[in-house]
């Protein structure tokens, strides 16, 4: 009788030889679920998010063409239905963090503790700060986006009336950007010009720290070119070290006899 002989092919399903673990991507990689999530931010939100949970607040971090849909997702899968803000930072180096903070409400019989806060962001450029408008999905954004348009200048595309809202109508600029230059200062020193107790006139003293926005009244405004140069710090002495005190002589006390 002759041998069996072995199949040459090979199963479908085998591991290739060559194949290593750095084959397999963050994407075959499941997230964990973060806080209250009910599964990992990248299969909530789609991917690109990340969550964090610190002090109790749950941050869910998406890229900006994902806006609207994590929204969404918040409202419908999570049941957030409740909008509470949104507003943004201005990050230097980094671009305009828009935030929203919506919340979950609890139901029947759960108590105030039941609520489950959620504060979604995303960061757009200088250079361009623009959004899609989340007035489809939370109507009371509507006057919040047109706040954070005039204080930070990030445009919300498809917004029904993007108008100011709590500046002049011919005001210039968005205050709350850090590059804003605030002109009232220059013409009236800020609070913390001087030390308390300082005189009004005196010798050198150490140079003050500007607030940020606050510009030196030499080089911006009304003044400009027209103040002397601060004064320069005057020269200080090294100090003299202690002189040593005189080595003490041992007293013996003589005991009467």
């Amino acid at each position: 009788m002759s041998e069996p002989t072995q199949p040459d092919a090979t199963p479908s399903d085998a591991t290739p030889p060559d194949a290593t673990v750095a084959d397999v991507t963050l994407a075959d990689v499941t997230q964990p679920a973060v806080g209250w999530l009910p599964a990992g931010a990248a299969e909530l939100f789609g991917e690109g998010a990340s969550a964090e949970e610190a002090y109790g607040l749950l941050t869910v971090d998406v890229p900006a063409e994902a806006w609207i849909t994590a929204l969404e997702t918040a409202r419908d899968r999570l049941g957030c239905t409740f909008f509470d803000w949104l507003s943004a930072v201005d990050e230097p180096g980094t671009g305009f963090r828009v935030c929203s903070h919506v919340a979950a409400l609890p139901g029947a019989g759960e108590g105030p503790h039941g609520i489950r806060r959620l504060l979604l962001r995303t960061t757009v450029p200088h250079d361009a700060p623009a959004l899609p408008t989340a007035v489809g999905v939370y109507a009371g954004a509507a006057w919040h986006e047109r706040e954070t348009h005039e204080m930070f200048g990030v445009d919300f595309t498809g917004h029904p009336h993007l108008v100011p809202l709590l500046l002049p109508e011919n005001f210039e600029g968005h205050p709350l950007r850090k590059d804003f230059v605030l002109a009232a200062r220059v013409v009236k020193a800020w609070p913390g010009a001087k030390e308390p107790g300082e005189a009004a006139e005196g010798g050198p003293k150490r140079r003050q720290m500007l607030p940020p926005g606050v510009p030196d009244p030499n080089e911006w405004g009304p003044l400009k070119g027209q103040l002397p140069p601060a004064p320069a710090r005057p020269t200080r002495t090294p100090a003299r070290p202690p002189a040593r005190a005189p080595a003490r002589t041992a007293r013996c006390a003589v005991r009467a006899a």
